[in-house]
């Protein structure tokens, strides 16, 4: 069901990075496609389904990239699709889910707003409401990195944590395919309701977040996603606004690659641990490259 020009994306060792990080890098660039996002994954497999089941509409609450690859996949299928996003959101993403050809409409509030207001949608209009991460479709989609990654041997692998559908998606694969290997999750400590939730094995909720890596900004962990990353996650860390944007610059640096906050959160996990890693084979999910230009200026510049 998913388009292969989103499927067996590269990955590939940067000797580059590794000696500036001190272990072996290998990166999942989940950015080269038409979406700059791993999120098409599993919007393709719903879209699909609402085709084959006669449906016409669809409705999403998005930080930026859910967004943009369920406009572009029900674009493609024929689907009236709305989005609901915060006015906060990176310009570009907004852009960009309009240039797809979305309905936009833009909350004054965080993600959690958005999120509410997509619910009244669905129920006012009766049509379906996508829920990343609590719709199985978006972890199952996700969970095809996995696939890719365990036709590689490698010791850890580092993953973005937001909703929990790459985590959980890829984490449950990698625990199937390659027990031995370590699944760490990686959350801003400006947004760390999930990782909170998971070492404290209950969920928990914060009143605000506080980061630039707004596609991992939520505040209300879905309780099944905390149950799947109990079993599935080895690990899950808290990383500083200060390393996240080192992350990205060495990104910049040693691959050439221009990130958003998200996709940087692996190296982060590891420019602050670095004796846990060293010597390692540790791979990181470059999930995302969605990002306004001039904020990435200020970040990696400055």
């Amino acid at each position: 069901m998913i388009d292969p020009v989103y499927l067996n994306t590269p990955m590939y060792r940067c000797d580059a990075l590794g000696r500036q990080l001190g272990c072996t890098v290998s990166i999942k660039l989940e950015t080269a496609n038409p979406v700059r996002s791993f999120k098409a994954r599993g919007t393709e497999l719903v879209t699909s389904l609402l085709t084959e089941q006669g449906r016409t509409a669809v409705v999403c609450a998005s930080a930026g990239n859910l967004g943009q690859a369920l406009a572009w996949s029900g674009g493609r299928r024929g689907l009236d699709v709305t989005v609901v996003a915060s006015v906060r959101a990176p310009v570009a993403k907004l852009d960009r889910i309009r240039a797809l050809g979305a309905d936009l409409e833009l909350v004054d509030g965080d993600f959690e707003m958005a999120r509410a207001r997509a619910v009244h949608i669905a129920q006012q209009r009766g049509i379906r409401l996508l829920e990343d991460s609590l719709d199985i479709e978006t972890c199952e989609g996700a969970a095809t990195i996995g696939l890719e990654l365990a036709e590689s041997t490698f010791d850890a692998v580092l993953i973005a944590l937001g909703g929990g559908a790459l985590a959980t998606g890829v984490g449950y694969v990698v625990k199937t395919s390659a027990p031995g290997a370590e699944v760490i999750c990686v959350q801003p400590a400006g947004a760390p309701a999930l990782t909170r939730s998971w070492r404290e094995r209950r969920v928990v909720t914060t009143e605000s977040t506080d980061t630039i890596a707004d596609g991992v900004a939520g505040r209300f962990p879905i309780p099944e996603v905390l149950d799947d990353l109990l079993v599935v996650a080895d690990d899950a860390v808290l990383v500083r606004e200060s390393s996240i944007i080192t992350g990205m610059r060495l990104l910049l640096e040693h691959t050439g690659l221009v990130v958003e906050p998200s996709a940087a959160l692996g190296v982060a996990a590891v420019l602050e641990d670095r004796e846990r890693f060293a010597g390692r084979h540790v791979v990181t999910v470059i999930c995302g490259s969605n990002v306004n230009p001039d904020a990435y200026q200020r970040w990696v510049h400055r």
